[in-house]
């Protein structure tokens, strides 16, 4: 699969790129955009305090603009917190999409928003004080009125960006059935 993955308000960090390299290792071609230009950081208040800065439509901006070379291809989205809000609005907007990758966040949706059974997954910290109960319940059912094939997996006890070993929500556990779960996701998109 041709992958478009998108980091986290923490910018293109380690986890991002090593994240990419597992799935390059599984076979997937795999580009990561640096929508910061170079710029990580330590905290979420920094991060978003940045990204608050560059606006959401100029980041989406960026995001097209590297997703432009490769979508004739049949992009797969995928993203961290963040990213996953850039992936989501890509994919929705993107006939030529094979399938959506959420890890730590979602999206608004636009209410004319419409794709044709669209594989969706979304691996999502219990609780998570950015993607609450109420917001995925109706989320969930939004995308699912969008046309979208939506699984969603929950993983109790993990912290926000619990994938990234370098921060404090990180938590391995949960990493490793992240990527157990997304790889087979993938295998799939790869056969469908």
């Amino acid at each position: 699969m041709n992958i478009m993955l998108f980091h986290s308000t923490y910018g293109l960090r380690p986890a991002v790129r090593d994240a990419a390299d597992r799935l390059r290792a599984a076979g997937h071609e795999v580009w990561t955009p640096d929508l910061f230009e170079g710029r990580t950081f330590d905290t979420v208040e920094e991060g978003m305090e940045f990204s608050d800065g560059i606006g959401k439509e100029e980041l989406l901006k960026r995001a097209v603009l590297a997703a432009a070379p490769y979508s004739e291809r049949g992009l797969v989205y995928a993203g961290f917190s963040l990213g996953a809000s850039v992936a989501q609005t890509l994919a929705l907007g993107d006939d030529k999409a094979r399938g959506l990758l959420l890890v730590h966040g979602t999206s608004d949706i636009a209410p004319n928003a419409h794709v044709d059974e669209l594989p969706v997954q979304l691996h999502v910290a219990e609780p998570d004080p950015f993607e609450t109960d109420d917001w995925l319940s109706a989320w969930y059912l939004q995308m699912g009125r969008a046309g979208a094939d939506v699984e969603v997996y929950r993983y109790a006890g993990a912290g926000h960006v619990y994938t990234d070993p370098d921060l404090p929500d990180y938590d391995a556990e949960a990493a490793e059935a992240t990527w157990r779960v997304a790889l087979g996701f993938l295998d799939g998109l790869r056969t469908a």
